[in-house]
């Protein structure tokens, strides 16, 4: 059973009861969703997709870079657009950021006639970075692989912005009450209601398609076979990576021209429970000082509070120490 904590209990537990109980509660939730997942292990290197996982399966190469897809997401989601680099005119946003869940970028090679586009979204790992070093479990991997965020866990350390491999989730710094904002496969707005995403659904070229996971990575193969000599190395960008996503790609020029990044196969879940292990074994000593000075302070505010009460009934004036 996966334990969490909201951000009310966990500055209640760190004042009131000596910060013991955070100590011992901040690895829980990571090594619950770890073991939820149903690969027999906690964080293998290398998990395998549930049989019904879903996907999506960009193919660079059918892409014309109309961006129907950008509106659409921010439609779905109730995003405002980016109109800060066009003086308030069009959606213009330089990359993913806190207004921007799904973005269409351009490659060019300034020497030469070479470009492409690429769609830029949360991947959703089989076995996220993010939702294993989130401590208290605001990042969730639901049970068809979306990679959903619950603002009322949230204690904005901001830990899965250095945890993900790809760069992906973006944090509201303008607002008073900030969020994270990264894809989440349209699962409240469309998923749940047997929808698929807003993007997949707007791509009038079926540069994006969506589907299970299984039958997207035949697809992809598919095209490779048909037409090799138009696919870089012949292989899909996302069927490995990482362990592998559910954002699959396809493209002519090299992934990293695109700016997706040369990783390996290993889960970085798998690497994020190594260093969250270390992490929290040595944030319990200052936690747990902080709420042995949170109990002293408490106790001697609730002494205090009780000498003034003793000292009003006995005098029927106010206390003014």
């Amino acid at each position: 059973m996966s334990v969490t904590l909201s951000r009310r209990q966990a500055f209640k537990a760190m004042i009131g009861l000596g910060g013991t109980a955070v100590s011992a509660l901040l690895p829980a939730p990571a090594q619950a969703r770890a073991s939820s997942q149903g690969h027999g292990e906690e964080h293998p290197e290398h998990p395998v997709a549930p049989t019904n996982a879903i996907a999506m399966l960009y193919d660079s190469t059918v892409c014309t870079g109309c961006k129907a897809c950008m509106p659409a997401c921010n439609e779905a989601n109730g995003l405002p657009s980016d109109t800060l680099l066009s003086g308030g005119i069009w959606d213009m946003p330089m990359g993913l950021n806190a207004k921007t869940k799904n973005i269409i970028e351009l490659y060019q090679d300034q020497h030469s006639d070479e470009f492409a586009f690429v769609k830029k979204q949360c991947m959703h790992c089989l076995d996220p970075a993010c939702v294993t070093g989130c401590p208290f479990g605001s990042l969730v991997k639901q049970d068809l692989g979306a990679v959903t965020w619950n603002s009322s866990l949230c204690i904005g350390c901001r830990y899965c912005e250095v945890a993900c491999p790809f760069e992906v989730p973006q944090f509201q710094w303008q607002n008073w009450n900030p969020k994270i904002v990264k894809c989440e496969f349209c699962y409240d707005q469309r998923l749940k209601e047997d929808m698929q995403p807003a993007c997949t659904a707007a791509c009038p070229t079926g540069a994006v398609i969506f589907g299970k996971r299984t039958d997207l990575l035949a697809t992809a193969k598919e095209r490779i076979a048909a037409t090799p000599q138009k696919y870089f190395e012949n292989r899909v960008y996302g069927e490995h990576e990482a362990g592998g996503t559910q954002v699959l790609y396809l493209s002519s020029v090299s992934f990293q021209k695109l700016g997706l990044p040369k990783l390996g196969t290993a889960s970085f879940g798998h690497y994020a429970t190594k260093v969250t292990s270390v992490l929290y074994k040595w944030l319990a000593g200052p936690v747990l000082v902080a709420g042995v000075f949170g109990f002293f302070i408490r106790r001697n505010w609730e002494r205090h509070e009780a000498e003034r009460r003793e000292h009003e009934e006995k005098t029927g004036f106010p206390d003014q120490l």
